[in-house]
């Protein structure tokens, strides 16, 4: 079976976890993200590589199209099953901008309706969202929501016991708020 396209959550992953091998400080580290990035693509039948010209680009392509690591041109069925996702350059300043201009936003709505308890959580979510995933918080998957409240909120985030004992549920009012609009 050759699957068309990687599904865009595996998608959003592939691209996180090559960010992640990319600032890795540490070779395993690196190694480790990406050797899960091929695992995830495997399961699609896509491999990825980057290519460093004038910016970073990652780039997906099935496997089939692919032999010791050189795409071959003929074997390239359909072109438009290769998937491009810029790593840098320009405008990436701007976008993250807006993003976090859209997550603050959230976090003032949480606050004003739900009280400062609520409001510090979202802006530790906001902070995350912005500076792990460049991404508002209405968009962070199931799996991201979770490394928030596992990893990122244990390390990252001093919160009071009060704090602590609602961040579930300040989670689910933030995504809410900004899914409503209410921010806008």
């Amino acid at each position: 079976m050759t699957p068309d396209t990687v599904p865009e959550e595996t998608e959003t992953r592939v691209e996180q976890l090559t960010r992640r091998a990319r600032a890795a400080a540490d070779e395993r580290e690196a190694a480790a993200y990406r050797e899960e990035r091929e695992e995830l693509l495997a399961e699609h039948g896509y491999t990825a590589r980057v290519r460093e010209e004038e910016r970073a680009v990652l780039v997906l392509h099935p496997a089939e199209w692919v032999e010791d690591g050189t795409v071959h041109p003929d074997r390239i069925d359909d072109i438009d099953r290769g998937i491009e996702i810029p790593l840098e350059g320009p405008g990436e300043d701007a976008e993250w901008e807006v993003v976090a201009e859209h997550n603050r936003e959230v976090v003032e709505a949480v606050r004003e309706e739900h009280g400062a308890v609520h409001g510090a959580n979202a802006e530790a979510l906001a902070e995350f969202c912005n500076n792990h995933y460049a991404k508002p918080v209405e968009k962070l998957s199931a799996d991201e929501r979770e490394e928030f409240l596992t990893e990122y909120y244990r390390r990252n985030v001093w919160p009071t016991d009060e704090q602590k004992a609602v961040v579930e549920e300040s989670v689910s009012l933030a995504v809410e708020a900004a899914s409503t609009g209410q921010p806008r």
